[in-house]
């Protein structure tokens, strides 16, 4: 290691300077929204330093402002075990006015006010200061800093153990890579109510060892202007801004990252050496001096009934916050107390989360209109007078199918009651003013039996309550075919978004989803991604993205083709499946496979069982997937796919090809003949969990059943835990699996 102090001072002293001059800079535009300089001027200063860090290569310090903007692509994330296991909190929920006539409960924050009993109980007196902060829906992450440098970032994982995510935390400019020296006493930032210490007490430069934990996020202003931007630029749009941060988080190359509007807020401590901080006060007023940016409003309650008033204001006040949120957590201000509380093997006994109910609101149900989706199938959406609800206004929302709208008696002019499922889309939940004697809507006899994109027939199959459009030639499919066809878990075509889409089927470039690989770079160059009065040109650089996207698609395994296709009734992991049991396209478009397990269900138990043993075939193909495989290309659309490649050239091929895994040795492999169902938060991303259990001989299935064999659990795991229990399926966690494979 290079012995810094025997560098001729002045650049040296210069390269401090500058590094904290930038970091201070950083802190007042991101953290505190109070520049001091011009952009122009802090880009002079950050080349000044550039060029310093290039002279001087001895001088290299991994959190310098000047590597925010990302290094080279990773490998993958490594492992790091949590110092202090990362707990979650128990949720208590805000009962509906449905449960509440139900249950008979007295009022509806009966298991706030039941959490809050624990505590005095536990404790042995009535009045319990707590504080009531906002609950931030982000990416929960770890970050340790030792000797006020930042040491690594991890996520949560399973709670003992994360990915290591420090290359792309780097490059959030909100998160400080070294602390600021505290010169101010401890006391001076906690609210009034808040216990202090002595007024002459001053911290130390910072702790020798500090852990904060605290969420990831996109601010909801910046997550609409990234989506605009990428809607422009013709590529997906994400979802809702948890995704968006989730998906960015885990990128493995951090110069993406870096072009991602990526925030931080602190919420919590973990591992800690520094002077004692007796109170939730103290150890806010410690990451304020220290320049880290927390969650806030903090409120204090030193009651229930204070509590209680706390939480109502953070559930008025939560639309205005740049972050999404749907509910309070609640804490035990008192540090000791929460040692004397203690802890369950999965939560801390001295907080609770409480969440929100969604946010309704009462509107007029104006008109209906009908989309068309990717497999034809007609879905209503009801066109509302527009309301403001959790923060945003509401002028749409999905009435699903007709039997929805039958259960509801949704009929056109009635005044509904709407919320957000989820804080994220938009739901009717009731009528509450019928228009007397309005007949309850009819989807078939509002389009008058023909699909309202290309008028063909429509049909409802046996079994189903959708209303479908049979042509598949209807341009209102196509659309959503082509964007399915490129979405990433099928054929990955970079840049191939909605946009693009619409306008490749509007301006008759493509009909179906393998006119695809018939354009041409003038073409795609040249499109007009826009309309008429606002023309907007897709371009040479984009057109040969898409370009090679297609040319490396044609060499895409045989699983992902067939999701791609969009056929009803399989998903991915069905895809995968069946890819397992055929060579090639060919072959499973007249598979003997098929047939057999079609034959054999129609006959006797013994004879399914035994071809179930024979081929271990999961759960998620059974006879519903066969005939709808079957179905599919022995139809017209079917036909036109399998010619259609035969003319690329294309004929997609299994990349894990083992119809009878007996008989390839396969009972070597540690988890040979046992199927996984995944559930929860893990400490790697899902399609790597069922990689690394295929990889060993296992299966991986969408649905818990009676022949699952584990129930793969991270941290939640809902219905399909519930679902474990009730069947009995051994659940297991990561450390268990692992026990497996070994």
């Amino acid at each position: 290691m290079p012995d810094l102090f025997s560098l001729p001072p002045a650049p040296l002293a210069r390269i401090r300077e500058l590094r904290a001059e930038l970091a201070r800079h950083n802190r007042l535009y991101y953290t505190q929204a109070a520049p001091e300089i011009s952009d122009a001027e802090y880009d002079r200063l950050f080349r000044q330093l550039e060029e310093l860090e290039q002279q001087h290569p001895e001088c290299y310090d991994p959190n310098s402002p000047t590597l925010r903007v990302g290094g080279a692509p990773l490998d993958g994330f490594q492992q790091i075990h949590h110092a202090v296991p990362m707990l979650s909190i128990d949720d208590v929920f805000e009962l509906s006015a449905d449960t509440l006539a139900k249950t008979g409960a007295a009022r509806p924050e009966l298991e706030l006010v039941e959490f809050y009993q624990r505590l005095r109980k536990n404790l042995g007196r009535d009045a319990i200061t707590v504080t009531v902060e906002p609950k931030i829906d982000g990416v929960a992450v770890s970050l340790l800093y030792r000797n006020g440098s930042l040491a690594y970032a991890a996520t949560r994982g399973d709670g003992r153990t994360g990915d290591d995510v420090t290359h792309n935390v780097r490059t959030i400019r909100s998160i400080p890579l070294t602390l600021a020296a505290a010169s101010v006493a401890a006391a001076s930032v906690p609210p009034p109510s808040a216990a202090t210490l002595d007024s002459d007490s001053l911290l130390p430069s910072f702790p020798s060892l500090l852990e904060v934990r605290g969420e990831i996020f996109m601010p909801n202003a910046a997550f609409a202007a990234m989506n605009a931007e990428r809607d422009d630029a013709g590529l997906p749009t994400f979802a809702n801004p948890r995704n968006a941060a989730a998906g960015t988080l885990k990128q493995l190359d951090p110069k993406i990252v870096a072009q991602r509007p990526l925030a931080f807020l602190a919420h919590g401590l973990g591992a800690y050496d520094g002077p004692p901080l007796a109170t939730e006060h103290e150890f806010h007023a410690l990451l304020d001096q220290l320049h880290i940016p927390r969650n806030q409003p903090v409120l204090t309650a030193r009651s229930l009934a204070e509590m209680l008033d706390a939480v109502a204001a953070i559930n008025r006040d939560r639309h205005a916050f740049d972050y999404g949120t749907d509910g309070a957590v609640i804490k035990v201000l008192d540090r000791a107390e929460r040692e004397q509380l203690g802890y369950t093997s999965r939560a801390p006994r001295w907080a609770a989360a409480y969440k929100f109910l969604p946010e309704q609101q009462q509107t007029t149900l104006n008109a209906i209109t009908i989309q068309v989706g990717r497999t034809g199938v007609l879905t209503p959406v009801a066109e509302l007078t527009p309301v403001l609800i959790s923060g945003s206004t509401v002028a749409r929302a999905t009435l699903h199918n007709q039997d929805e709208i039958d259960r509801k008696r949704i009929h056109i002019g009635a005044t509904v009651l709407v919320e957000k499922a989820g804080e994220i889309i938009p739901a009717i939940v009731k009528v509450t003013q019928p228009v007397p004697g309005a007949p309850t809507f009819s989807l078939f006899d509002h389009v008058g039996g023909k699909c309202p994109s290309c008028g063909g027939p429509i049909c409802q199959e046996a079994g189903f309550v959708a209303w479908r459009c049979s042509n598949f030639q209807c341009p209102a499919q196509a659309v959503t075919r082509i964007t399915h066809f490129a979405s990433r878990k099928a054929l990955d075509l970079e840049g191939l978004g909605d946009a693009v889409a619409e306008a490749l089927v509007r301006l008759g470039h493509c009909a179906t989803p393998l006119d695809l690989f018939s354009l041409t770079q003038s073409t795609l160059a040249t499109l007009n991604t826009g309309s008429a009065a606002e023309p907007r040109r897709f371009g040479e650089k984009n057109a040969a993205r898409i370009l090679a996207a297609l040319h490396a698609a044609r060499s895409k395994p045989l699983h992902r083709w067939l999701y791609a296709m969009g056929i009803r009734q399989l998903g991915e992991s069905a895809a995968k499946e069946l890819a397992r049991l055929h060579h090639n396209l060919t072959e499973l478009a007249d598979s003997p496979i098929l047939a057999e397990l079609l034959r054999d269900t129609r006959a006797d138990a013994k004879k399914k069982n035994a071809f179930l043993t024979k081929h271990a075939v999961s759960g998620d193909v059974g006879p519903a997937v066969a005939e709808a495989i079957s179905a599919f290309f022995q139809s017209a659309a079917g036909q036109h796919v399998l010619l259609r490649l035969a003319q690329l050239g294309i004929d997609p091929a299994s990349d894990n090809y083992l119809p009878i895994p007996a008989a390839a040795g396969l009972t070597d492999k540690p988890l040979a003949g046992k199927t996984f169902v995944i559930t929860g938060t893990l400490s790697i991303e899902r399609d790597a969990m069922k990689e690394l259990i295929e990889s060993h001989g296992g299966k991986v299935s969408g649905a818990v059943s009676a022949k699952t064999s584990y129930l793969l659990c991270g941290e939640g795991g809902g219905s399909k835990r519930d679902k474990a229990e009730q069947l009995k399926v051994p659940i297991i966690d990561e450390a268990a699996l692992h026990a497996l494979l070994a």
